[in-house]
């Protein structure tokens, strides 16, 4: 991670800094507001790196869940990542080794937002580049998570309603994402498979999930060759 590298990969990542200090704190206040100390949110934030999943382990570690219920709601949470890396194959072809695996692991929603929407600078060694923005995320939600775990060890507030933070961040780089890419067709693919599961499942239990993803897959892999050139059409032109 040399230094023309990360000086290229900073700038891209600077509404995730802004958005993981803030959503981090939030996550480590509400460790210390339910009886962790602050080492429990920067392990967490190191080793698990899940933003909705630490949101919903800060419950599950509260309430002493058991180990079969914490594994099957963490799977039902964390499903969509399935997507993200299937999508990443290509950007990740020339990442190798160690950096590879660690890639594989910060494919945070941000992170992917980030990945799945910027090309790295002439010159620059594209692998390095997208380990630099990987890394540097995690380094804010390191950052946001000690800030928060000792900010809320020292000041007690009530937290309900907090944890919407995340919500809204992931909404802002929708958004952008939305406006910088000509091609809806996803957006509104995901859209109507979540609505279509969530009508007929209902949302107990996030049970509405994982048909949804299963569509929006085999929706996207039927699209791909639509999607893969560059006008946007089907292979042989218009009328195909």
């Amino acid at each position: 991670m040399n230094r023309k590298t990360l000086a290229a990969a900073f700038p891209h990542t600077v509404p995730v800094l802004m958005g993981y200090l803030s959503i981090g704190i939030v996550f480590g206040w509400m460790m210390s507001a339910a009886g962790f100390v602050p080492l429990w949110s920067v392990a967490m934030s190191i080793t698990i790196y899940a933003g909705s999943g630490q949101y919903l382990g800060v419950d599950l570690l509260a309430n002493a869940s058991p180990l079969a219920d914490v594994a099957f709601l963490t799977l039902i949470i964390n499903f969509r990542h399935l997507v993200y890396g299937l999508s990443m194959l290509e950007k990740f072809r020339g990442v190798k080794g160690i950096r590879k695996l660690y890639m594989i692991f910060g494919l945070t929603d941000e992170t992917y937002a980030l990945l799945s929407g910027v090309q790295p600078p002439e010159g620059v060694d594209a692998g390095g580049f997208y380990f630099c923005i990987s890394v540097l995320d995690q380094l804010y939600w390191i950052a946001g998570s000690l800030v928060g775990a000792v900010a809320g060890a020292l000041i007690t507030i009530n937290t309900e309603g907090i944890d919407f933070a995340m919500t809204a961040l992931f909404i802002v780089i929708a958004v952008e994402q939305w406006q910088s890419s000509g091609r809806h067709f996803p957006v509104f693919l995901g859209a109507g498979a979540t609505l279509l599961s969530l009508l007929c499942l209902g949302p107990e239990g996030g049970r509405f999930l994982i048909p949804a993803l299963v569509i929006l897959v085999g929706g996207l892999l039927a699209a791909r060759p639509m999607l893969d050139r560059p006008d946007g059409t089907p292979e042989g032109g218009e009328g195909a």
